[in-house]
């Protein structure tokens, strides 16, 4: 059964316009790769689904919902938690408020977030600004969770950190996935990594889906074609 379905959305920034006609579908317990070069809209999809923009057309549904009319913390409590690129925590607070600020009743709370993140644990204390970028993530992911969502949104979560930290983030996602049975929209452009834990791939370029299927069905015509540099 489809959790998230995108059916023909186009958007724009201003006069600007950044989607053509994206469609998408996450499954219950699916994990799906939004995959494209940059600028091909990626993030703006996003921004749709989380109602941080307007569509002008099409229909985004999640949970049987029809999400056109709904603002931002409207959407968020329906369960769409997101990790933003750029991490965004409030750097001015500890470890523990950022936690704390997003947490609703639910399995995600505290001890469990420290268990996926140990690193969160052992700086509960300690301010989020002074956090190395990589438990910055960590501390982002971590506070998604803690909304106890139905689909959890990664919008390039392992971008620019270090190989090492990159892996615990790898590392926790493959977790995620056997162990809860949380759908996961994952964008990341690292193919070696998706392809342990996504189930589907959804393609963009210039705003419009021009692929999608069973992630092991990408090949290198594919790749070349609509990921190569």
């Amino acid at each position: 059964m489809s959790l998230l379905e995108l059916e023909g959305i186009t958007a724009s920034y201003g006069a600007s316009q950044a989607l053509f006609g994206v469609d998408l579908t996450v499954d219950e317990g699916e994990v799906v790769a939004l995959m494209g070069r940059n600028g091909m809209g990626k993030s703006t999809t996003i921004n749709v689904i989380c109602r941080l923009l307007k569509n002008q057309s099409g229909t985004a549904r999640f949970a049987g919902q029809d999400l056109s009319s709904y603002p931002s913390y409207r959407a968020a409590r329906l369960g769409l938690g997101l990790v933003p690129e750029g991490r965004r925590c409030f750097s001015s607070l500890t470890v523990w408020e950022n936690l704390m600020a997003s947490a609703r009743k639910g399995e995600w709370d505290l001890n469990r977030v420290g268990r996926l993140f140990p690193r969160l644990q052992e700086r509960l204390d300690q301010y989020a600004g002074s956090l190395s970028g990589g438990e910055q993530q960590m501390l982002s992911i971590g506070r998604a969770l803690m909304t106890n969502p139905r689909i959890l949104i990664l919008d390039e979560a392992t971008e620019g950190l270090a190989p090492v930290i990159r892996q615990e983030i790898w590392k926790a996602i493959s977790e995620l996935k056997k162990d809860t049975g949380l759908s996961i929209l994952v964008v990341d452009k690292t193919i070696k990594e998706l392809a342990l834990v996504a189930d589907k791939a959804v393609i963009l370029e210039r705003g419009r889906t021009v692929w999608n299927g069973q992630f092991q069905s990408l090949d290198a015509t594919i790749t070349d074609q609509y990921l190569g540099v």
